[in-house]
């Protein structure tokens, strides 16, 4: 595990696997991934960046688990799903999406499956 990651992951340890799970299945899915560390998300890059992990505050503190991680996709258009927490438009044709997840069942086929067309809407720029 690199120790920017962990570093990242200090006060959040809870969280820990379940970026391990995102980061693995996001690297078996897209090909040509760059990961950069930052101070508040973990950016992945192919051409430019198309998806990160943070801890943004998507939803009223009340309303989050003390375990989770919010996954933000840039798409060419809005995803209909109640999974996303926000979606915002910051110039026409993209789309930002913020998807919180708390539990290793929710990093499946459908979330997945975002973040290879955020790739590939990315890698088309």
């Amino acid at each position: 595990m690199n120790m920017d990651i962990l570093g990242f992951f200090q006060d959040h340890m809870e969280a820990l696997p379940l970026y391990e799970a995102f980061e693995e299945n996001l690297l078996q899915t897209v090909e040509n991934v760059h990961i950069k560390v930052q101070k508040s998300q973990i950016s992945f890059y192919n051409r430019h960046l198309f998806a990160c992990v943070s801890f943004l505050q998507v939803r009223k503190k009340k309303a989050c688990p003390l375990r989770f991680l919010v996954i933000t996709l840039g798409l060419d258009h809005p995803l209909s799903s109640p999974r996303v927490d926000a979606a915002t438009s910051p110039y026409p044709g993209r789309w930002t999406h913020h998807i919180l997840i708390s539990d290793m069942s929710e990093i499946d086929e459908e979330l997945i499956s975002w973040v290879k067309e955020a790739a590939l809407f990315s890698d088309s720029k």
